[in-house]
């Protein structure tokens, strides 16, 4: 398959797996009060970084960013489409729909476990946070509803 055939396979998918995670998300907010990480926090982290500042006390009280909030957003959606990549070189390598989203999609969990949540300033994977155990927990089912969207976009294609 050429770049161009992988490159959109892969925005399919990562599209379709992070509205798949944000509608479930957004579901589950509702359902539980309890809500997902606010995507103008990972705004604010890059915008920061061009001031070389990439790690952080507390990423809530750091100084605000003129745009970011649909920074974040924009961020949010591309890095599902990164991941999305791994996803669909599996698939075509021959590795079931499932294995792929599967692995892909909990697998990408340590992204946020070993880089955003230390960065964000509440420790490997939430170790700083008041209840470490129900933010990994959380971040885990998350990452499992990016792995059902996965599955789903993979089939798409």
């Amino acid at each position: 398959m050429s770049d161009d055939g992988l490159a959109w396979q892969a925005i399919l998918v990562g599209v379709v797996a992070t509205v798949v995670m944000d509608v479930i998300a957004m579901l589950r907010g509702r359902v539980t009060g309890v809500r997902g990480l606010d995507y103008a926090l990972l705004g604010r982290w890059v915008l920061h970084m061009r001031s070389g500042l990439w790690f952080h006390n507390s990423i809530a009280t750091a100084d605000r960013r003129g745009g970011e909030r649909a920074f974040g957003w924009l961020l949010h959606y591309l890095i599902g489409v990164i991941w999305a990549v791994p996803a669909v070189w599996m698939v075509q390598a021959g590795a079931s729909v499932v294995a792929a989203a599967l692995v892909v999609g909990v697998g990408s969990v340590l992204a946020p476990w070993l880089v955003m949540q230390p960065a964000f300033g509440m420790g490997i994977a939430g170790n700083k946070l008041p209840k470490p155990w129900a933010a990994r927990s959380r971040s885990l089912q998350t990452h499992l509803t990016f792995a059902l969207g996965l599955w789903a976009g993979l089939l798409a294609i």
